[in-house]
């Protein structure tokens, strides 16, 4: 059963859109286990240019489901963002079937639901790559991120003595994974 989280971002959340958001999401229940208990966050924000960006995060215990979609009118935001989580659970699914064929372990998170199978030859891995990992800082590793003309940089840091990555957002700003 999902319980809900739902925030608005210079926007009211009135009962009609938390109810519309709420029969969306409920939606891809039906891939799950009925055991499955999870908090969905939503976020939906309103910009000034008259759009719409839906944000959706469903943690589960193995897999974090995210999606987000911008769009002038809202409904069309949560139903697009609704069919990304799809295709994101059904890759996931196929992925999951084709690893563990012989195996029974994907009954645990979903439901034997029949879908259409996508494409997933680009999952095959075609390159491998074994990098020894510098201690370094986090503006160090930008530096080597932005001499390789890489999106993001595996390094150890200096501090912590913690794998990180680094790596380049949309918006041109950067941002640090660190592992624990």
């Amino acid at each position: 059963m999902f319980k809900y989280n739902i925030r608005g971002e210079n926007i009211e959340i009135t009962e009609a859109i938390r109810n519309y958001v709420k029969k969306r999401v409920d939606k891809i229940q039906k891939y799950f286990n009925n055991m499955l208990d999870a908090t969905v966050y939503v976020n939906l924000k309103i910009y000034t240019e008259k759009t719409a960006k839906v944000e959706v995060t469903i943690p589960l215990p193995h897999l974090v489901l995210r999606a987000e979609e911008t769009n002038s009118d809202l409904y069309a935001s949560v139903d697009l963002v609704i069919e990304k989580l799809e295709r994101q659970i059904r890759k996931y699914k196929t992925k999951m079937n084709r690893k563990h064929r012989n195996a029974k372990s994907t009954g645990m998170l979903f439901t034997e639901v029949e879908d259409d199978l996508e494409n997933v030859s680009d999952l095959e891995i075609v390159r491998t790559k074994r990098v020894f990992l510098k201690p370094m800082d986090s503006e160090e590793a930008v530096l080597q991120m932005n001499m390789l003309g890489h999106d993001f940089f595996v390094y150890n840091d200096a501090e912590t003595n913690e794998t990180s990555v680094i790596y380049r957002r949309t918006d041109g700003k950067y941002g640090l994974i660190e592992t624990k």
